[in-house]
């Protein structure tokens, strides 16, 4: 009696552990099958979104993210096609540049006023920096940035505003604390408190400069906090089981250099510095040219900003090629 007792709590046992593996062997099948899925998605969406170009080299020999954790520069150009039914090319609206040091653990957000007055690489003029978009696309904005700046410029990202506004909708809104308190567009802002911000919301709050005191640099600091929150909000768990809109948001409204493997390296190798976020603000004084507003910084202002970038970047004399050799932009 007493042994048919055991056999059966034993076979009870054996079930249990015959399910459970089951189980977990389905999990696993499921799992994997999930991961490719992501895996396939991601890569195809990365395929849709890439866009090389030619810029003029800055750099004595290229570098590899993958290899030799080696700072880099991406520059993010926010345009203004995409928004109020606009279809035409447009300008920059944004102009921003990132440096990101793995060994330092950090990450600079420079904003560069769209009005900036700068020679325009490869149109032989001196306009407004936003104008090189117009002028020349990425291409000749790349061009222009690394004139002024003396630095070299790794990577780049341009994306529209209707893809902003969707790009924090995908991400389920992101939380900001507003400097002061305004309306734009419909929407109240009130000043030191957080307010989780939809996509049309977040749009609205990076658009306003002429009620703040501060005018388009306020506009920018804004622009920066969207960008600091978005990087940690795209960077965690919850954003990750959402990849598909995420996908879908950066394959119509956005193109970059960045390989599918460069995104990868960057992801799993360089996310620390994201912990770590500088803001800059290359700073100039409004004037009038011929009627034309112009945003006029000093080469005092612009050697500052750009000896902090270079330290980021860990750039000396010998690391820059003082040419104009054009070479194909993307980085292994």
């Amino acid at each position: 009696m007493t042994n048919k007792r055991s056999e059966k709590q034993a076979n009870k046992r054996s079930h249990k552990v015959r399910v459970f593996l089951i189980l977990a062997l389905a999990l696993l099948v499921t799992g994997g099958l999930f991961g490719w899925k992501v895996y396939i998605d991601v890569r195809n969406a990365s395929d849709t979104v890439f866009k090389n170009i030619e810029t003029e080299n800055k750099r004595s020999k290229p570098i590899d993210v993958k290899v030799e954790d080696h700072p880099f520069s991406m520059l993010l150009l926010g345009t203004d096609s995409g928004d109020l039914g606009r279809t035409e090319k447009g300008r920059s609206d944004t102009v921003m540049l990132l440096t990101v040091n793995k060994r330092k653990e950090k990450m600079t957000i420079l904003s560069i006023p769209r009005d900036t007055y700068t020679e325009i690489i490869g149109h032989g003029t001196k306009d407004k920096i936003n104008h090189a978009y117009a002028f020349g696309g990425v291409q000749m904005s790349i061009n222009t940035v690394q004139n002024l700046l003396n630095i070299p410029i790794d990577y780049y990202v341009e994306i529209n505003m209707k893809g902003l506004q969707e790009l924090a909708d995908a991400l389920g809104g992101v939380t900001i604390t507003p400097p002061l308190t305004f309306i734009q567009d419909g929407h109240e802002f009130s000043k030191g408190e957080p307010t989780k911000m939809s996509g049309e919301k977040t749009l609205a709050y990076t658009r306003m400069r002429y009620e703040d005191p501060q005018g388009d640099y306020g506009r920018q600091a804004r622009q920066r906090q969207v960008l600091d929150a978005s990087i940690k909000k795209a960077s965690s768990f919850s954003s990750i089981l959402k990849y598909r809109e995420l996908l879908n948001t950066l394959e119509n409204n956005m193109k970059t250099n960045l390989t599918f493997e460069n995104m990868v390296d960057i992801f799993n190798d360089y996310s620390s510095a994201a912990a770590n976020i500088e803001q800059i603000q290359l700073s100039g004084t409004g004037e009038k040219m011929n009627d034309i507003y112009y945003e006029m910084v000093t080469d005092e202002e612009v050697n500052r900003v750009s000896n902090l970038l270079r330290e980021q970047l860990e750039l000396d004399n010998n690391d820059e090629e003082n040419n104009s050799e054009v070479i194909e932009s993307s980085i292994n």
